[in-house]
C-alpha cells in the first residue's frame, strides 16, 4: 500500500458549474504545485504559512490555463496529515482536465477511491469508524442519517468503544502478568471488580447491537409496504404522499403490475414506500407475477400499510367481510410485523358510515387519497413507527454492518469470559476469550486491521475524498 507519493483528484462533483475543487496530498504537494502557479502578487509557495489562500494563476509554459485560489495546508495540521494543496478553479470540464493533467505529468498520479481518507486514516487523522462515517456524511439524505453520521465522524461511537477496550485491556495485562507468576498463585487481577467491568461491558454492547435496529433503517429508509386489493387507491395514496404522479392510476383492475418504489423524508426521516400490485385471485399470469412479488415486498417492508376501499366496504357487506379476512390473514403470517390499516376514500361516505366502519376494525385510519384528507395525519402515524428517543436524546447509533457484527462477536467473548468466571475457568484460558474480545472492539476503530479490509471500505468511497 503506496502511501508516500503524491496524488491528485477532483474534489468536486464532475460536470460543468461555477467552480471546482482540485484536491493534491503528498510529501511534495507544495513543491509541484509552486512552478505551476504565478501569484499576482510574486510570492512562492514554498515560503507561505499554512492554511493559507492564494489568488493567481495556473499557467504551463506561459500559458494562462485558469485564475485560481490556491489554498495551502501543511502537514500534519491538514484533513490526511500530509501536505495538501486545493486549487479552486472555474467548473468548466475542459480547464478541470486540463489542470489534472498538468500535474499527472508532473509528479502526481491520480487518486484511488477514498485515499485522501485513508490516509486521515493511515497518519492517525481519524480512526476508522471515523473514516466510514465521512462516507455516510456524504451519502446522508435526511437530517436523521445526516446526524448521526456528524456524531460518529467526531468521535462519539469511537470514544465509547476506546473506554471499553482500554478498561479491558487493563485488566487483561494484569491476567497475562498473573500468568508470569502462575508458581506463585497470586491474582493481580481483582476478579470483583473484573465481573462488574464484564456486567457493565455486556450492558453496553448490549446497547450498541440493539441500536442497529434503529440505525439501519435510518441510514438506509424505513421500507413501507403498500398492499390491498386492486383499484383501492394505493397508486393514488402513494402520489398523494410524494405530491407527484409518480404511479399510474385508472379504474381498471389491474393496472399495477410490478412494485414501484419511491422515497421521502418525513421529520428528518427517510421512508421508502413501495406501491404493490394489488390482491386478489386472478388467472392473469403477468398480474399473479406482481401478487407473488407483492408478498415478497411485504417480507422485506418494516411496516405494512393495507389500504381498503371505505365506500365499498360501506355498500357492500361482502366487501366489508374481504378486508377484514385479508386483515387477518396478513396479522396471521406476519404476526411481528408493524401493520397500519387504512380506509381510503372516506371523501364519499358520511359521519354514520364512518363510525360504523371504525366500530368494525379498530385503529382504523381514515384518509382520501385523492383529497389529501387525513395524508398529513398518516405521515405523523408513521414516524411513531420508528423509534427515534436514542436519535433525540444524542445517544450512539450503530449503522454500519460491519461494526454490528464486530460488536456481536466481542459480546460473545464476554459472556464466555463471563461464564469462565463463574465456572473458576484458569486465567490463562480467560485470556484467551479476553484477547478475543479486545480483537473485536479494535477490529472497529481499526486498531486492528488488513490491507483487505482497508481495501474493501474505501473502495466503496467516492473518488477526490
Amino acid at each position: 500500500m503506496i502511501t508516500n507519493d503524491n496524488i491528485i483528484a477532483l474534489a468536486t462533483p464532475s460536470g460543468a458549474g461555477a467552480i471546482a475543487v482540485i484536491r493534491i496530498s503528498g510529501k511534495d504537494a507544495i513543491a509541484l504545485a509552486n512552478p505551476f502557479f504565478t501569484s499576482i502578487r510574486g510570492k512562492d509557495l514554498n515560503k507561505q504559512k499554512s492554511h493559507t489562500i492564494h489568488l493567481g494563476h495556473i499557467t504551463e509554459n506561459d500559458k494562462v490555463l485558469d485564475e485560481v485560489l490556491l489554498s495551502i495546508f501543511k502537514g500534519p495540521h491538514s484533513y490526511t496529515g500530509e501536505d495538501v494543496v486545493e486549487i479552486s478553479c472555474h467548473g468548466s470540464p475542459y480547464i478541470q482536465q486540463q489542470i489534472i493533467q498538468l500535474f499527472l505529468r508532473n509528479g502526481c498520479r491520480m487518486a484511488n477511491a477514498g485515499e485522501f481518507t485513508l490516509r486521515a486514516f493511515l497518519n492517525g487523522k481519524m480512526d476508522l469508524s471515523q473514516a466510514e462515517a465521512v462516507a455516510d456524511l456524504i451519502a446522508s439524505d435526511n437530517e436523521a442519517s445526516h446526524q448521526i453520521a456528524i456524531q460518529q465522524m467526531r468521535g462519539g461511537f469511537s470514544n465509547e468503544i476506546k473506554k471499553l477496550r482500554d478498561q479491558l485491556l487493563n485488566f487483561a495485562s494484569l491476567m497475562e502478568l498473573e500468568l508470569d507468576f502462575a508458581e506463585e498463585d497470586v491474582e493481580f487481577a481483582d476478579r470483583t471488580q473484573f465481573k462488574k467491568l464484564l456486567t457493565k461491558i455486556q450492558r453496553i454492547l448490549k446497547r450498541l447491537i440493539d441500536s442497529f435496529a434503529v440505525g439501519n433503517v435510518i441510514k438506509n429508509g424505513i421500507p413501507i409496504a403498500i398492499v390491498g386489493e386492486p383499484n383501492v387507491g394505493k397508486s393514488t395514496l402513494l402520489n398523494a404522499l410524494l405530491n407527484e404522479e409518480r404511479a399510474i392510476v385508472s379504474d381498471i383492475a389491474g393496472t399495477t403490475r410490478d412494485t414501484i418504489e419511491d422515497e421521502m423524508v418525513i421529520g428528518g426521516i427517510g421512508f421508502r414506500f413501495i406501491d404493490t400490485a394489488g390482491i386478489r385471485d386472478t388467472k392473469d399470469v403477468v398480474e399473479n407475477i406482481g401478487i407473488k412479488k407483492t408478498y415478497e415486498k411485504i417480507e422485506q417492508a418494516q411496516v405494512v400499510v393495507l389500504l381498503v376501499d371505505a365506500w365499498q366496504m360501506a355498500t357492500h357487506e361482502d366487501k366489508l367481510k374481504t378486508s377484514i379476512k385479508e386483515l387477518e390473514k396478513i396479522r396471521t403470517k406476519y404476526p411481528q410485523k408493524p401493520l397500519l390499516v387504512i380506509a381510503n376514500k372516506v371523501d364519499r361516505l358520511d359521519k354514520e358510515q364512518i363510525k360504523d366502519l371504525q366500530s368494525q376494525i379498530s385503529g382504523l385510519h381514515l384518509l382520501s387519497a385523492k383529497t389529501g384528507q387525513g395524508v398529513e395525519t398518516l405521515k405523523s402515524r408513521l414516524l411513531d413507527f420508528v423509534n427515534t428517543g436514542a436519535l433525540r436524546n444524542s445517544e450512539t447509533i450503530v449503522t454500519n454492518t460491519r461494526h454490528y457484527s464486530s460488536l456481536l462477536k466481542a459480546l460473545e467473548e464476554i459472556e464466555k469470559v463471563q461464564f469462565g468466571m463463574e465456572e473458576d475457568t484458569p486465567s490463562d484460558l480467560l485470556a484467551i476469550d479476553v484477547r478475543e474480545a479486545l480483537y473485536h472492539l479494535g477490529e472497529i476503530t481499526g486498531q486492528v486491521t488488513n490491507d483487505e479490509l482497508l481495501g474493501n471500505i474505501f473502495a466503496n468511497f467516492c473518488i477526490g475524498k
